[in-house]
């Protein structure tokens, strides 16, 4: 059946898409940064599993739990080495984005010199189930399994630990969360490290289940901006909500129009949000000072 085909698609691309926007919209709603090298960390954490589990022939697991430090601590270099320099020089957020989309673009560079302009994929063994009327492959109710998963423990974590409340009071207003003893700059360093592992997660996923490509990083955070968007950029369950937004509504309107519309169904959606509620479903208007 071609509708619970394209319903599932939709849930699939919805799940990838909400750990890219998740990780995308927390670290925007603490620091008030667009990091779109986001896309980069991604696309790394992808290149990374391939590396150690194809190339250096690494057991699976460990692959996994390497891959996560790896993206975990490039997102968290980002940081460090360049958005907390320019934060100490008062850099305006203009300056700010057009130093993370030139990180997106020199880390693309990076993978292409190191890893080649060849598709790549990682085989693995991947069964296929039949359910209500459509086809799912394993990997795939594992990814829905996984993001869903670590959605929650985010959820949890925001809402129930210290971590998460200071978050919270630095994309409140930093400086009064600083008259009360918390360092933002500490919590800089905690969400990127968060935000990251998530970016970690969602480019093993996809580098398990689709080919990997130097431009793929763009692509994807795009999509989780878009996602992020929709539902709000500075309400991470709101960026989740409009990721599986996105996700169905790029793939049901592939039954009417051919697939290489798909991008254009993303941006089309981006272009109505931005232009008609740019604080999306669940968002709130912000000002930067």
């Amino acid at each position: 059946m071609i509708a619970a085909q394209l319903i599932f698609n939709g849930i699939i691309a919805g799940a990838i898409y909400s750990l890219v926007a998740s990780g995308f919209s927390l670290i925007y709603s603490v620091s008030k940064l667009m990091h779109f090298a986001h896309g980069a960390v991604v696309a790394s954490g992808a290149y990374f599993m391939y590396e150690l589990l194809i190339n250096l022939g690494l057991d699976f697991w460990l692959s996994v739990i390497l891959t996560l430090i790896l993206a975990s601590l490039i997102g968290e270099l980002m940081n460090r080495v360049v958005y907390k320099t320019l934060r100490e020089r008062k850099s305006s957020g203009a300056i700010l984005l057009i130093a993370s989309i030139a990180i997106m673009t020199l880390c693309s560079a990076l993978i292409l010199i190191f890893f080649g302009a060849d598709v790549k994929t990682i085989p693995l063994v991947n069964p296929v189930y039949d359910f209500l009327g459509a086809r799912i492959t394993h990997i795939q109710v594992v990814m829905i399994m996984v993001s869903s998963l670590m959605l929650t423990a985010l959820w949890l974590l925001m809402k129930k630990t210290t971590l998460g409340k200071a978050m919270r009071a630095v994309a409140d207003n930093k400086d009064v969360a600083k008259t009360v003893g918390i360092d933002p700059e500490v919590v800089y360093t905690k969400t990127f490290l968060l935000g990251s592992f998530l970016a970690g997660i969602a480019g093993i996923l996809i580098g398990i289940e689709q080919n990997l490509y130097p431009e793929m990083g763009m692509s994807l955070v795009i999509k989780g901006f878009t996602g992020a968007v929709i539902g709000g950029l500075t309400s991470v369950p709101g960026a989740v909500l409009g990721s599986y937004i996105l996700g169905l509504v790029e793939n049901i309107g592939i039954w009417w129009l051919p697939s290489g519309y798909k991008d254009a169904i993303a941006f089309v959606v981006l272009f109505i949000f931005l232009l008609f509620r740019p604080s999306g479903l669940l968002g709130k208007t912000v000002r930067e000072a």
